[in-house]
């Protein structure tokens, strides 16, 4: 089993962001990962276009794998800041992790997402709390 499809086996429990929202994990690594989902008219608010809480679902998911995936503590949210900063042209949503401070109890990732044609949708940061 390829690291890819672990990661995709431990967080299908996450039955809100897999199946409610359908958002899959294309990529994965050490504190990293990109996910995605394809635009549907479920993901639409009522003016039709991208409901920012999904775009936030999608960041909180990709957070939540990159933290979590192979990790000796369990992290979970601590607090997050969501920028908006464009409308999504593509059908395709991406949120991209990167890690910048892991320390002894908390850690702080920043997340983009885009679009398919490389529209920038948000900027996320999420700080994290190391359990146990």
């Amino acid at each position: 089993m390829t690291e890819l499809e672990k990661a995709r086996e431990i967080f299908a429990n996450d039955l809100y962001a897999t199946e409610a929202t359908d958002i899959q994990i294309d990529e994965v690594g050490e504190h990293y990962s990109k996910c995605s989902f394809m635009l549907a008219k479920k993901h639409q608010n009522a003016y039709g276009g991208l409901m920012g809480g999904a775009i936030f679902t999608l960041a909180d998911f990709a957070f939540a794998v990159a933290s979590n995936f192979n990790a000796e503590k369990k992290t979970v949210s601590l607090s997050s800041q969501i920028t908006y900063l464009g409308m999504a042209k593509g059908k395709k949503i991406s949120a991209e992790t990167r890690l910048i401070k892991d320390g002894r109890s908390t850690c702080f990732y920043e997340i983009d997402i885009t679009d398919d044609v490389g529209t920038k949708i948000a900027f996320v940061t999420i700080n994290g709390m190391h359990l146990g």
